[in-house]
């Protein structure tokens, strides 16, 4: 494969940056995410999709329906070898995500990944220093980033209308399906973290992780499990992730110093609430000597207000936006660093697993 894919990135000239037509793409894997990113690049007037490519070819031309021009194939390196391909989306297991993006990458070829980056925090390095090095776009399909709620609470967040962030709490509970290469943490838990990277505002950071999982059912991994993220402004995160509960439960809440938001993702009709109640604190300058050893405690109660947010294809918009970036060379706003941030808490998190909870540091938390 070297050899061939070295021709293809040596035709591959520009590569789409610069160009006014559509990108052409392909993708790899046709499983359970692939006819999702099929769907979403045939619908795009930014990409031209030219193949599909699994291990199971049956597999690839029933996604793409008896009439598709698209070209079904399970020889990866004649995809790489297509001059008229300038980008690969890899919806393979994450067990493959290294060998199959790293040759798309060294093939000069646009790579965008399915969650999670990588199978190992060093794995997801090697893509991110590859691309960094070709000067290619690494992008992560960290999916519910590019949903209009999620964007709309970035905006939020990000502009000081929260205040300063004191808390987030997060749940992502349902019945399954329990996974048998990974535990609930890694299956369902990237969801939630990739969204906490994407809200925060950039002086705000994850330092450590503490969790806690449990295995009620012989499954042989947690089957629910609670992580807590330390910030490093004081301020403390929460994920609860569990595979056996009976209800269906998506729920993020953002406490700030100004108003609380809570997104339900469950909820049509009213996605993000924004609660102007919580707690005022006094400053010890605002309190007489006789008082100052007594924090003087408040409470606010204002109103509820429901922003307007519009509906919108979440991997729509994402794939605008890896077209965005292939085209002006910009960062992707979920990058293969946003992938990393994930592995890390992710792995961070397993060791704490191992050792009943114990707090353990982030490398991109130093």
């Amino acid at each position: 494969m070297k050899d061939t894919a070295k021709d293809a990135e040596q035709s591959a000239g520009g590569n789409g940056r610069g160009s006014a037509g559509p990108l052409g793409v392909a993708v790899v894997g046709a499983g359970y995410w692939g006819p999702n990113l099929v769907r979403n690049f045939q619908s795009s007037e930014q990409f031209r999709l030219r193949w599909l490519c699994d291990l199971n070819v049956d597999r690839a031309r029933q996604v793409l329906g008896a009439y598709s021009t698209v070209q079904a194939t399970d020889d990866y390196e004649a995809v790489l070898a297509d001059p008229d391909v300038d980008a690969v989306a890899v919806a393979t297991p994450a067990g493959t995500h290294l060998d199959v993006a790293l040759a798309a990458l060294r093939a000069g070829k646009h790579v965008l990944v399915e969650k999670p980056l990588a199978a190992t925090y060093e794995d997801g390095l090697r893509l991110v220093n590859e691309a960094g090095e070709r000067g290619l776009t690494l992008m992560c399909d960290h999916t519910y980033c590019y949903t209009p709620a999620v964007g709309r609470i970035r905006e939020m967040v990000r502009s000081g209308e929260l205040g300063d962030i004191h808390y987030v709490d997060s749940v992502r509970i349902n019945l399954g399906l329990v996974q048998k290469d990974v535990d609930v943490l890694w299956d369902l838990a990237p969801h939630d973290l990739s969204v906490l990277d994407f809200i925060l505002p950039d002086h705000v950071r994850p330092v450590a992780v503490a969790a806690h999982g449990a295995d009620p059912i012989g499954a042989g991994q947690s089957c629910v499990a609670y992580l807590t993220l330390q910030l490093n402004t004081g301020a403390i995160a929460h994920v609860h992730v569990n595979w056996l509960s009976p209800t269906k439960v998506r729920t993020t809440m953002v406490g700030g110093s100004k108003r609380t938001l809570v997104w339900d993702d469950l909820n049509p009709t009213q996605r993000v609430a924004v609660f102007d109640r919580g707690v005022d604190l006094s400053t010890p300058q605002e309190i007489g000597a006789d008082e100052r050893r007594d924090m003087l405690v408040s409470y606010r109660t204002g109103d509820m207000v429901a922003p307007a947010i519009g509906e919108k294809e979440a991997l729509r918009s994402m794939v605008e936006e890896f077209a965005a970036s292939i085209r002006t060379g910009r960062p992707p706003l979920t990058d293969g660093r946003a992938g990393l941030k994930v592995l890390d808490i992710l792995e961070a998190a397993s060791r704490s697993l191992e050792f009943r909870g114990a707090v353990v540091g982030l490398r991109t938390g130093r």
